[in-house]
Formats: C-alpha cells, sequence, structure tokens
C-alpha cells in the first residue's frame, strides 16, 4: 500500500487519475495503459505484480486483482499475487528477484492499494514509473514496476493501518474489478494489434 502524492505538479501527462464512479473510466484507463505498453513492452515479457494482503480490507486490492486476472488464464502476462499466494512486505524483495532471474528484460505493471486525499477516495491512478509499497505505513519496500496503477481506498495521513483495517470492501472490490478488466483488455487490444502489424510485414 503506498501514498499517493498531494502535489498536482507531479501529475505528467504520463499519469492519469480518475474516479471511478466517471461513465468513460474504462475507455480512460484502457488507452492510458495502451500508451504505456506501445511505448514500452516491445518484445518484453509483461509481469503483473499485484500487491498487498487479505489480511486488511484496506491492502487486498492487489489480490483481488490478481485473483480476477488468474481467471483469464492467459499467456500475454505471468502474474504475481493473488488472495491464495500474495505478494506483501515480508516476500516482495525475494519475488522481485526471482522475476529478474526468470525473465529477460522483464516488463513489470504494479498494482497496489494506497491512501489520499478525501477528494480522491475511490479513484484509479495509471502512472509512468515504480510505485513504493508500503511508503503509505512507513515501511521500505524496493520500488515496483515500470509503470503502476494505484487504487484510493482511504485517507491518508493518520493512523494508516487502522484506516487500511476499516476500509469498505465493497470500494475495495469495485475498484479490482475496474483495474482487472481495464487491464485485461488493454494487454488484449495490445497483442492484437502486434499480432495485425506482424502479419502486415
Amino acid at each position: 500500500m503506498k501514498r499517493l502524492a498531494n502535489n498536482p505538479s507531479l501529475q505528467e501527462f504520463s499519469s492519469l487519475k480518475i474516479p471511478h464512479t466517471d461513465p468513460e473510466i474504462h475507455s480512460a484507463i484502457i488507452h492510458r495503459l495502451l500508451y504505456h505498453l506501445s511505448a514500452g513492452v516491445q518484445r518484453r515479457p509483461i509481469i503483473v505484480v499485484c500487491i498487498g494482503t487479505d489480511r486488511s480490507t484496506g491492502d487486498c486490492l492487489g489480490p483481488l486483482v490478481g485473483t480476477s486476472l488468474a481467471r483469464y488464464n492467459s499467456s500475454m502476462f505471468h502474474l504475481y499475487g493473488t488472495l491464495d499466494e500474495p505478494v506483501h512486505a515480508m516476500n516482495l524483495k525475494e519475488t522481485l528477484t526471482s522475476i529478474h532471474e526468470t525473465y529477460d528484460n522483464p516488463y513489470i505493471i504494479g498494482i497496489d492499494a494506497c491512501l489520499g486525499q478525501s477528494s480522491s477516495v475511490g479513484s484509479i491512478q495509471v502512472s509512468e514509473g515504480p510505485l513504493r509499497p508500503g511508503a503509505g505505513v512507513h515501511k521500505e519496500l524496493p520500488p515496483v514496476g515500470d509503470i503502476h496503477v494505484t487504487g484510493i481506498v482511504n485517507v491518508g495521513g493518520f493512523m494508516e493501518y487502522f484506516v487500511l483495517q476499516n476500509t469498505r470492501l465493497s470500494l475495495v472490490m469495485r475498484l479490482s474489478d475496474i483495474i482487472a478488466n481495464c487491464l485485461f483488455c488493454a494487454m488484449k487490444e495490445w497483442h492484437r494489434s502486434n499480432f495485425l502489424a506482424a502479419q502486415d510485414v
């Protein structure tokens, strides 16, 4: 679980933040993911790392996304972090080491919950660069991802562990459903367009 930056000047073109209630959210997230995939993946293996634990309502967004993605049983990406096999503070470093030993130049997409301002709760953010898991609860963990997707599940700044434990599961599940669906659709479209491009060569 990370903490969202409060400085709006840090929100560059490469970053999208959108409320989950926005009727255009699926289209906006898919297009932003396609922008990042087209710019960075090329022939690199795609690895999705979903961070969090089912022992905390607010921090289970990552494992929920991972569990939803696992149901697709897709060869388009390699998945780490589900409800059954979570990636969390205790095994994150080991997981990242294993990924880099297993795959050549992997393109990593990090997924995590985060805390933010009250006006941002319920939003989903897609950003270039790594996420910093554990920052919201003052943990020093390795950065994750060439890009990252986060769901803002509650308000940060005070008693973060208590806030995470008292986060509405309904909101976390809605955010996780949107993230999993958009991520799969974006990767499917990216692979389809690459396949068509290869056919034209």
